[in-house]
């Protein structure tokens, strides 16, 4: 696994090459209808430097910190993009819809075969997704395979529960946090508090732990410092996983 900056990491398994949410654009504004995002920080990989990937997870595609205009370019040359029905309405090429629950089946160049499930995501508190719109987020598995849960921009602990109901053996989760806040939705979280993703770590029982999305942006109200003391505040500061960006670690 390798973390690139924002919510997008590289994830080699199965002899494949995975990534989520693909963020390359540089720092600057940037437009969500009448408002702006904010990025501060690029992105610590290149397009070229991530190379041919064989599959795109994709949270949603209508925020530009989760698919911006490098990462719309970068999807164009994959050869499969999972994410939300909408958003393959939206963008159409080789965007497949991944349902809630549904499985997908990868061959593995390694003779493996990778699962990828989709797994309901809430953008915020419930009754806000008609504002905030569809999002999903993923669980990796497969015989002799770690599963991986990858959150996407969820901030629903319910549905963190109900994930770990489904797949009670989490290897590795990557938790997209950050806190993040808007004036679309006020004071509440749009994504998960460094608080929140300790407890998802402890509904999800998992050995490794990796946060992401929490620097870069200047909508969030946390950043990578405030998640140690939260984990350990939930008495499992254990799990986390050093993961700075752009060096690769290995997982699971």
């Amino acid at each position: 696994m390798t973390v690139l900056g924002g919510p997008t990491v590289v994830l080699d398994l199965a002899g494949l090459r995975l990534i989520t949410d693909p963020t390359f654009d540089p720092p600057g504004d940037y437009p969500v209808g009448e408002r702006r995002l904010t990025k501060t920080q690029p992105s610590s990989w290149t397009p070229a430097e991530v190379g041919d990937v064989d599959v795109v997870l994709l949270s949603h595609d209508q925020h530009p910190d989760n698919l911006d205009r490098a990462g719309r370019t970068f999807l164009s040359e994959a050869p499969l993009v999972l994410s939300t029905a909408s958003a393959a309405t939206r963008l159409g090429g080789t965007v497949r819809a991944l349902g809630a629950w549904e499985t997908v089946d990868v061959p593995g160049t390694d003779g493996r075969a990778l699962q990828i499930t989709g797994v309901p995501a809430r953008h915020g508190p419930e009754g806000t997704e008609h504002l905030t719109g569809e999002v999903t987020g993923f669980v990796l598995h497969g015989d002799d395979l770690p599963t991986v849960y990858v959150s996407g921009d969820n901030a629903s602990l319910d549905l963190v529960a109900e994930i770990a109901g489904r797949f009670p053996k989490i290897d590795v989760a990557v938790l997209f946090a950050g806190g993040a806040r808007t004036p679309l939705l006020g004071d509440r979280f749009l994504t998960l508090s460094s608080a929140m993703a300790a407890q998802a770590a402890r509904l999800l029982a998992s050995p490794s732990v990796v946060v992401v999305h929490t620097e870069g942006w200047s909508h969030f109200t946390e950043n990578a410092a405030t998640v140690p003391d939260a984990f350990a505040a939930e008495g499992i500061a254990d799990v986390l996983v050093p993961a700075p960006f752009g060096r690769t670690v290995r997982l699971g």
